[in-house]
């Protein structure tokens, strides 16, 4: 399957680059969610601002599509300072690292998504870097090989990842802010897509901002896309306007049901009901059944599945809950523990 047919995937799609960035809030005020990373980082870039000094080292982690990039830019913003994007896969030498620290003015803010996925030999780069604000070169090899120091610009590191138990302790350690974003509430994810109306131009009621809000998985991007998807099958099949029936009859267009679910999602949910009763069943059993991938099954599918109670891991497999068979139309099985139970 290609993740980048499904609507609701969390991932950055390549044609909506453009449309997300315009769509970034700039200033702390104007983020809408995560309220207490709000209120903490306030008062550290406050401090650091009073001080006349870059900020520490920032490390947001978290499911995609929450806001990681849109706070590295916002950080940036509140301390009046330039931003550089790169991401972990795109740093293949250390060469290439090393041009970007040495270019980097005083108070930058270097920003490395998905810096999980960094080379062991580039992150040991890091380490004095971040520390001390210096970048230890080999040159040479063999008997000849010296060390040269080049000393840097102070700069603020901001890292983003969705894995962070693949992070090592060393890197983790020496950032000296840590944020976990978390999926936003209802009323939150109404606000977002309000907002993000009101910049594209396009009005739209409380009601319907609130349906579209509850399809989008309580995740922003996803929230936005639908927005996008929305507003074109009313622009083709309607006047343009943008209101309850509209917006219902997109969304069961796009095959997005009332609880955020695609086709992919149910697809699951029905072969773990109808082919293997319910479960337990191993994931490698399921994904070849699928026929996906064993990692796409886990990474991509199965979160969402699980936040919503519609799947249970347990030390057997995976299982259906009472709700999934519910949400399918189906009565559930009589059982001698509750399915709700999951490990």
């Amino acid at each position: 399957m290609d993740e980048e047919a499904r609507l609701i995937t969390p991932e950055v799609q390549t044609e909506e680059t453009g449309f997300d960035v315009s769509l970034r809030p700039k200033t702390l005020d104007e983020f809408i969610g995560q309220p207490k990373i709000k209120e903490n980082l306030g008062i550290f870039l406050q401090a650091a601002k009073q001080r006349g000094e870059p900020c520490e080292h920032v490390l947001l982690y978290g499911p995609p599509g929450l806001g990681k990039t849109t706070l590295a830019h916002v950080i940036a913003h509140e301390m009046d300072a330039n931003i550089k994007i790169t991401s972990g896969p795109a740093l293949e030498r250390v060469g290439d690292l090393a041009a970007i620290l040495t270019n980097l003015e005083e108070g930058d803010v270097l920003f490395i998504d998905e810096i999980h996925r960094l080379n062991h030999s580039i992150e040991e780069v890091l380490y004095p870097a971040m520390e001390d604000y210096a970048l230890d070169i080999v040159i040479g090899k063999g008997p000849t090989a010296r060390t040269l120091r080049l000393d840097l610009k102070r700069f603020t590191l901001i890292g983003a990842t969705t894995r962070m138990s693949l992070l090592s302790s060393p890197l983790r350690d020496r950032f000296g802010s840590v944020y976990h974003l978390d999926f936003y509430g209802h009323d939150e994810m109404t606000s977002i897509v309000r907002r993000t109306a009101d910049i594209l131009d396009v009005p739209i009621e409380e009601e319907p901002a609130r349906l579209v809000a509850s399809r989008s998985r309580r995740t922003p991007r996803i929230g936005n896309r639908l927005l996008k998807r929305v507003r074109d099958y009313a622009q083709v099949k309607g006047d343009g306007t943008l209101d309850g029936q509209t917006v219902v009859k997109a969304l069961d267009a796009l095959e997005i049901d009332p609880r955020g679910l695609d086709e992919t999602d149910r697809r699951v949910l029905r072969h773990l009901v109808e082919k293997f009763q319910g479960g337990p069943i191993g994931l490698t059993t399921l994904a070849a059944a699928l026929n996906e991938e064993v990692a796409t099954l886990e990474d991509v599918i199965e979160p969402y599945l699980l936040q919503e109670g519609f799947l249970n891991r347990t030390p057997r497999g995976r299982m259906a809950t009472d709700l999934a068979y519910i949400h399918l139309g189906m009565a559930p099985p009589k059982r001698d523990t509750p399915s709700g139970l999951g490990i």
